[in-house]
């Protein structure tokens, strides 16, 4: 057996070449099954995220079992919740760093650097869209005391809201690190999006303290989105971490706490853990990255119900001492790990990995592996990030959203094209999947829908469901792109929808331009706020054809209407009086 390491920007970044020895047992009985064997448990894991750690050695301090971690885990989020006394609002455009600011959302601070010198425990310092950098006078690392909360836009997950810069910071464990954010204990952050483009830069250091990092973006970091080191013990859950240079999360010496239900996606190492950390890495999405979870030192990281997948060379590496827990004979580990390019479980250390009910693919494990497989079938509801919709796009949220809630999907090469058409059939497929339509009239048999065409169901339901009508000519056009006003009309008549005048129209500088039969619905459509027009909010231009990103966003405001999703904060949102 033998493995070599080479370094990515300070971080280990290991190839292992080691010969597979397949060993199964489960409940002290050894099992010997062949290749094409497997253990069916029906295990329904809903999966929601993924994890990203690294950095330069890694620890899990104490033997953990299942149990210990999640009663240690429930104590602590009772201590991070502080009680709220004030809020202090911070708008980096309108915004003064003046005596008397920051008390009203129409009297702001001007940056988060100020707004911190002024808050004690308890306080909430909220912040508008804007970018926060030193070109605004933000002054780095942003230390957030105990018990304050950063909070942005929680259910954007920071979209729009954008802390970019770097300060030194020498670290108790590490020496000197260039650092974005520094939170203490019982501190959170929330809702906001975190850059550090200096070279070996840490978006938020975490050292030795409890903080809750949620429903956040870590993106473009020139390291890791993350850094949890010294005895550290934080939540850091329903965060984004992509396209960081080195890993989403580095879990170092004697760290623990819970990393749950993460998006990391398209980086070095999702997630690398070393030193002798114990951190319960459950319910993450672990995809395109170099590999998903790098495992070093004497790390005893617990894994449970992760989704790890599509990683260009290894799903899971475990070198030196580290013994990771995949599951026991007492509680199933529950993870997906397959479609990883080289191995799915690649164990190079010289002593053995339990893995009991995890879904792996036999043929990829690498090394000495204990191992009972499991049928893992994680139910919809992920995070999903795509390669070319950046952190701060207009539709980002939407397009998340629609994709967590299986409406839309993206392509094989991890793209969304967000900015190409949609068909008429793309269309009724996506209104099928938003919505299940019940029939509300007759079937119609288009002449240019064949029976064996690949939305012929999808067509048949949407207009039956009185979500799509078809043309004079009894043809339904199935390849014609979709104009905006076409999308709009049939959320506004598939559901139902009407205004009471249409006057709601004036809102728009080219309503002119719609055309008279989509009057009524189009004006049922503003007034329930189901239009989203980016750039210009009171600009519909409405016979032009709708992007993917456009039919996102209009099929999500539908679902936040009929009340099955909830509302995202978005400036181009069109919002009338009624």
């Amino acid at each position: 057996m033998g493995f070599k390491t080479r370094r990515l920007n300070g971080l280990p970044h290991c190839i292992v070449h080691h010969t597979r020895k397949l060993k199964m047992k489960y409940k002290g009985f050894s099992i010997s099954l062949g290749n094409n064997s497997r253990l069916n448990l029906k295990l329904p894991f809903s999966i929601a995220a993924l994890v990203i750690v690294s950095g330069g050695s890694m620890l899990l301090p104490l033997e953990v079992d299942a149990s210990g971690t999640k009663q240690t885990i429930a104590q602590t989020l009772l201590a991070q919740n502080p009680v709220a006394s004030s809020i202090i609002y911070v708008n980096p455009q309108t915004g003064t760093d003046a005596t008397g600011a920051g008390t009203t959302e129409a009297t702001p601070y001007k940056t988060i650097t100020f707004a911190l010198q002024q808050a004690q425990s308890g306080t909430v310092i909220q912040l508008v869209p804007g970018t926060y950098s030193s070109e605004t006078g933000e002054k780095f690392p942003l230390t957030l005391p105990q018990g304050v909360t950063l909070r942005g836009d929680e259910a954007g997950k920071g979209q729009g809201i954008l802390i970019t810069g770097s300060g030194k910071y020498t670290s108790r464990t590490f020496a000197a690190q260039n650092v974005t954010i520094l939170p203490q204990n019982n501190s959170v952050i929330t809702g906001v999006t975190v850059t550090n483009p200096e070279s070996r830069g840490t978006g938020v250091w975490i050292e030795s303290t409890n903080p809750r990092v949620i429903n956040s973006t870590f993106t473009n970091n020139k390291r890791e989105g993350i850094f949890v080191t010294g005895t550290a013990n934080p939540i850091i859950a329903g965060n984004i971490f992509i396209q960081n240079t080195g890993n989403g999360v580095s879990v170092a010496k004697s760290a623990s706490g819970e990393i749950r239900g993460n998006l990391f996606q398209d980086t070095g190492f999702g997630l690398a853990v070393g030193g002798d950390s114990t951190p319960l890495i459950v319910e993450n999405q672990i995809l395109q990255n170099v590999d998903g979870i790098f495992i070093s030192n004497s790390a005893k990281p617990v894994l449970r119900k992760n989704v790890i997948q599509n990683n260009t060379r290894d799903g899971i590496v475990s070198i030196s001492q580290a013994q990771p827990n995949l599951g026991t004979s007492e509680e199933a580990g529950g993870n997906l790990i397959r479609n990883n390019k080289r191995f799915d479980l690649n164990n190079a250390t010289q002593g053995q990995i339990l893995a009991i009910g995890n879904d792996i693919d036999q043929g990829k494990i690498s090394g000495q592996v204990e191992f009972v497989a499991a049928a893992v079938e994680p139910l919809p509801g992920g995070a999903t990030a795509f390669r070319d919709v950046a952190p701060n796009y207009w539709a980002k949220s939407y397009i998340e959203a629609l994709a967590s809630k299986g409406v839309i999907a993206g392509f094989p090469d991890g793209t969304f094209k967000p900015n190409e058409p949609v068909t008429r059939a793309q269309f009724a497929a996506i209104i099928n999947k938003a919505f299940s339509p019940t029939a509300q009239r007759q079937t119609i048999n288009f002449g240019d829908v064949s029976s064996n065409f690949w939305a012929f169901s999808a067509i048949q339901t949407a207009t039956r469901g009185g979500f799509l009508a078809g043309y004079p000519n009894n043809t339904f056009r199935p390849q014609l792109e979709i104009p905006r006003v076409q999308v709009l009309v049939s959320l506004a008549n598939g559901l139902g929808l009407t205004a009471n005048n249409q006057n709601v129209l004036s809102v728009y500088t080219d309503a002119s331009q719609i055309p008279g039969w989509a009057q009524a619905p189009v004006a049922a459509a503003t007034t329930k706020q189901l239009v989203v027009n980016y750039p210009t909010a009171t600009q519909l231009s409405p016979n032009r054809q709708a992007t993917r990103a456009e039919v996102a966003a209009f099929v999500y405001q539908a679902l936040v209407n009929a009340g099955k999703a909830e509302a995202i904060p978005s400036p181009y949102v069109v919002t009338v009086q009624q």
